[in-house]
């Protein structure tokens, strides 16, 4: 990686930022312009070296145009030189911003935000505008720039980006890449990746950077068919156990016996561990420094089965119950797990777990809200949500444990 960065130098491993003033308006402002740019990363100072110049270039136009007024400027009186240095938040000069210069800002600000998975998505498909727009203006955006983009997206492959070859490539290159696929990404993919560069741009409004965009009047014109992940059959659920495989096993059978989500089971700690008594041991699903919830739903306790006590024994006693898994891992290993046994039914995936837990617990005669408490749902205790959902207080330990309870792994697993 280059450490050189245009305006910027590295001093006592700070990043400083000095860039002169045009000649005619040094007596106004001062020689340069000169700040700490707080970070020794260079990817860190790269973004806020963009944000400094955003300041810079608002500073000369205001003065520039106080001056071509007659304003009078006299001194330095006239123009507040500290003002200048931004808290690495807001500065522009309205429409004047490249998009990718722009993007670069909100990406670093969204990474602060959002969990890796989502933020990945994000960067995804800011680097795909960015690839075929980053070099306009953002106030030049048309209309007719938002249909090229909708255009060539509705050619992606879904495979593509995945490849070796792909990296690096932008819209354009990708779409050639797809050329021959004979499959092209679905009309859900579409729409997530077309809202997200609209929440750019309404980012860039709400910044001041532009007053308006024409993207939002376009719709991804593909019809949306939802791909729903399959339920794990009986049959599938005694081979992936019986197989025994080192890593995932233990978590396989905690999230079949629990409903809990891949990244709620490989988020646990020891502490979210709780005794309640005669009615055995709870599992606390909670925010930790692991991990975040899904939703404020998510937040809840599910007594553990009998059949995991056996399994808690093997665990650490403190700190992450599986400190060598993640949810990328676990996706990755499962992958393997059915490949290995020859399990190629379409949509079978890790989260088939859940789907297998909750298809048991209708199965059992459980009423849907009492289930929506273990799983971690938005109650849809009544038809309008209120009466249950606002004023219960939710089933009891003792009814979640007889629920846990009646769940049964298929003879043999």
């Amino acid at each position: 990686m280059s450490t050189k960065i245009i305006y910027a130098y590295l001093k006592q491993k700070t990043w400083l930022y000095r860039r002169h003033y045009p000649k005619h308006l040094q007596p106004i402002l001062g020689l340069a312009l000169k700040q700490s740019l707080k970070t020794g990363d260079i990817r860190v100072a790269e973004v806020r070296v963009n944000e400094v110049n955003l300041n810079y270039a608002k500073v000369v136009s205001e003065t520039e145009a106080q001056v071509a007024l007659g304003a009078g400027l006299q001194g330095t009186q006239a123009i507040v030189i500290k003002d200048t240095a931004p808290k690495f938040q807001r500065a522009t000069v309205q429409g004047q911003v490249s998009v990718s210069d722009l993007a670069r800002v909100y990406l670093y600000k969204r990474s602060q935000d959002l969990r890796p998975g989502t933020y990945k998505s994000v960067r995804f498909s800011l680097r795909l505008l960015v690839s075929i727009l980053g070099h306009r203006k953002i106030n030049s955006l048309t209309r007719t720039d938002g249909q090229v983009f909708l255009n060539l997206l509705a050619k992606l492959s879904p495979d593509v980006a995945k490849s070796a070859t792909a990296k690096g490539k932008g819209l354009k290159q990708l779409v050639a890449l797809s050329k021959g696929a004979g499959k092209t990404i679905t009309a859900q993919t579409q729409k997530q990746t077309w809202k997200q560069v609209c929440q750019f741009l309404n980012w860039a409004i709400n910044e001041g950077h532009i007053g308006e965009h024409c993207f939002g009047s376009l719709v991804v014109s593909a019809k949306t068919s939802v791909r729903s992940y399959a339920v794990m059959t009986d049959k599938e659920v005694t081979a992936v156990l019986q197989a025994g495989d080192p890593d995932i096993t233990s978590i396989l059978s905690l999230c079949l016996l629990s409903g809990l989500r891949s990244g709620e089971a490989c988020g646990l700690l020891a502490e979210d561990l709780i005794s309640k008594g005669n009615l055995g041991v709870f599992v606390r699903v909670r925010p930790n420094r692991l991990r975040g919830l899904k939703s404020g739903a998510a937040e809840r306790e599910v007594p553990l089965h009998d059949h995991l006590l056996p399994i808690l024994q093997r665990l650490p006693s403190e700190g992450p119950l599986f400190p060598n898994l993640t949810v990328d891992r676990i996706s990755k290993r499962f992958t393997l797990l059915r490949q290995r046994l020859d399990l190629t039914r379409q949509g079978l995936v890790f989260h088939s777990t859940r789907k297998w837990f909750i298809t048991q617990c209708e199965r059992t005669g459980v009423p849907e809200h009492f289930t929506a408490s273990l799983v971690g749902h938005q109650s849809a205790r009544s038809e309008n949500k209120l009466t249950y959902g606002l004023y219960s207080a939710g089933i009891s330990d003792a009814q979640k444990r007889e629920i846990i309870d009646q769940i049964k792994l298929p003879v043999g697993a």
